[in-house]
């Protein structure tokens, strides 16, 4: 098995990296384990507070839940990953069941920020994208995806995304392997890393 942990700001480009990254490989041979379905749950807060939690800090994320379930990938046994909804702000009571694979991708704006989570990586990728590109891109998923309006989410990026990505985010840059600049759109980064995790396949195969 290999780990990948993908990381990089909010509307970076993460999820179309993980998505050519899938459509490169074998049908069934990638599982996804995303950060977002590892917030901590917020059920007993009051629903008035709830939008005032940080979601771009390490504390929101339920870590060891994470990197024990990584765990029992590794060791060859499914796990039953949760799901959260952003609407809400609670851990829903599905879970998704998630089958051990040749390949895991571990995916989130913080997952190179945790040591234990870091150590259990074989290849830490960075995915980075100039902060206005960022920016268009969460205005336009958060106004569909979490109605919320445009100055909402300008109000929030100065607020919150802006100095936790500066804080938490940019420096965990430094822990990467392979840093691919200007998002999902490099197809040569992200060439480069399907050829590694293909020709590491084939070794593993032998």
């Amino acid at each position: 098995m290999i780990v990948i942990g993908i990381a990089g700001g909010t509307g970076s480009g993460k999820t179309t990296v993980v998505n050519k990254i899938i459509n490169s490989l074998p049908p069934g041979e990638v599982a996804v384990l995303p950060q977002d379905s590892y917030y901590k749950d917020s059920s007993h807060i009051p629903v008035s507070e709830r939008s005032k939690i940080n979601f771009d800090e390490p504390a929101a994320i339920e870590w060891s839940l994470l990197v024990e379930q990584l765990k029992q990938l590794k060791e060859g046994h499914a796990v039953e990953m949760p799901t959260y909804s952003y609407l809400t702000c609670t851990r829903q009571p599905e879970t998704i069941h998630v089958e051990p694979r040749e390949v895991v991708i571990v995916e989130g704006i913080l997952v190179l920020t945790d040591p234990k989570l870091r150590s259990m990586m074989d290849v830490k990728v960075f995915v980075d994208a100039e902060p206005d590109e960022r920016l268009i891109r969460v205005i336009a998923r958060d106004c569909v995806e979490r109605g919320r309006t445009p100055q909402m989410v300008l109000n929030r990026y100065q607020e919150v995304l802006k100095p936790m990505h500066e804080m938490y985010i940019e420096p965990s840059k430094k822990c990467a392997d392979l840093i691919v600049p200007q998002g999902g759109s490099n197809a040569v980064a992200i060439q480069l890393l399907t050829d590694y995790i293909e020709s590491r396949l084939a070794k593993s195969h032998r």
